[in-house]
This record gives C-alpha cells, structure tokens and sequence, in this order.
C-alpha cells in the first residue's frame, strides 16, 4: 500500500499535467474553428469582438484565413513569416464579420485591432473597448488599426485617447512608431489618429458590408 506521501506527489503530478495540457490548450489555435464568422463584430454595450492572431511581445505572423476563416502561420518566400523588427506592443487580431471594400477606401479585408496590456493567448475571443484608430497607409492604400483595450485588466480605465494620454502618456506615440517602421522605411506612413466615435463607426460601416456581401453569397 502506497504512503500517503506517495499518493501526495502522484496527484501533485497529475495535477501539473493536467494544467499544462491546460495552458497549451489556451496557447494553440483550435481547429476547425471559423474564426471570420462564427462571431459577431459587435458585443453590445459599445464593445466589439477582437480574435487574437498575434500575441502581444510575439513576432511570428499569424492570420485568419480569409475564406476557411482557420488561424494560419502565414509563410512567405518558404518559410513561416516573422516581423523582423521589434515583437508587437500589443495582440493584434482582426474584427469578425468586417469588411472594408476598397471602394470605401479600405483594403478588403477583416478590420485589424491593436489590444493594449498584457498578452492574450493565440486563437482567444475577447471583448473589447475602442478608444480610437490609427490611421495608416501601406504603400498608398489605407490600412487602419483600431485601438482597443479589454473591460477588465490593466489599461481597462482607458475609454478615449484622452484618457489614454492622461494615464499612460507615450502610448500612442509607441504605437505609431511602431507600425510606421515595422516593415522598413518609407513604406508605411501615418495619418495621425482619430477619436473612440470613429473607431466604433469604422466597425458598424465594415460590419455592414461584410453582412451585406453575405446576404448575397
């Protein structure tokens, strides 16, 4: 008969499995999951839906794919892409359900969201605040970011860009430093930043479209 030391460290043991299956669980994008539509972009209460694809303090570049809606390693010249230039300063991920044609000045894809705070795991679903948009042109064609932080957690005081700037100044300055030399000089060029009610009618118009264009698939 085993002690109950023994009995002790056998379910200790257990127990770190189990919460390491756990963690990798939460880390690794579920399969078979449609990321692009099996979720609304809005949440209610002014909030909308953000699917993480890059942790924030990651580099590898991870994507939904714009027709299985499956979270993908996006591969470029052979091999897996990574940002060569500092990890991202926040987890990026895409608006499900949006679509921004380039007749509106978009460039046809999924809205994209910078998180601010701490890292969210790969493939998670969260609800989230914007508080404003960074306006961005890549290689001539708008590329908007919205700004986003989540209702609970560090940062979770922040509602607008005021707000940001008052509680956590430079922020914003980080932000657009970053993404305006992430792919190398003279590539992506900034248009200053707008406030949390454009954020939100950025969404509601890509939202629209995107539900339009499904209606008539």
């Amino acid at each position: 008969m085993r002690s109950v030391g023994a009995r002790a460290r056998a379910v200790c043991g257990c127990a770190v499995l189990l919460l390491a299956a756990a963690l990798c669980a939460c880390a690794a994008p579920r399969g078979g999951t449609d990321y692009l539509r099996g979720h609304p972009a809005l949440a209610g209460d002014g909030l909308i839906h953000v699917v993480v694809e890059i942790p924030a303090g990651t580099s590898e570049k991870w994507e939904v794919d714009k027709t299985s809606g499956a979270l993908e390693l996006e591969q470029r010249d052979g091999g897996p892409r990574v940002i060569r230039y500092l990890a991202y300063p926040g987890s990026y991920g895409m608006v499900p359900r949006t679509r921004l044609p380039r007749e509106l000045g978009g460039d046809g894809d999924p809205l994209d969201v910078l998180l601010l705070g701490p890292a969210v795991a790969r493939g998670s679903v969260v609800r989230a605040r914007p508080v404003g948009v960074l306006r961005l042109l890549d290689d001539g064609e708008r590329d908007d970011k919205i700004l986003a932080v989540r209702t609970r957690g560090p940062l979770s005081d922040v509602t607008d860009l005021t707000t940001l700037d008052a509680r956590y100044p430079g922020v914003r300055q980080i932000v657009e430093t970053w993404f305006t030399h992430y792919k190398g000089p003279g590539r992506i060029r900034s248009g200053g930043f707008a406030d949390a009610v454009e954020a939100m009618a950025i969404v509601e118009e890509a939202s629209r479209y995107h539900d339009r264009g499904a209606d008539g698939d």
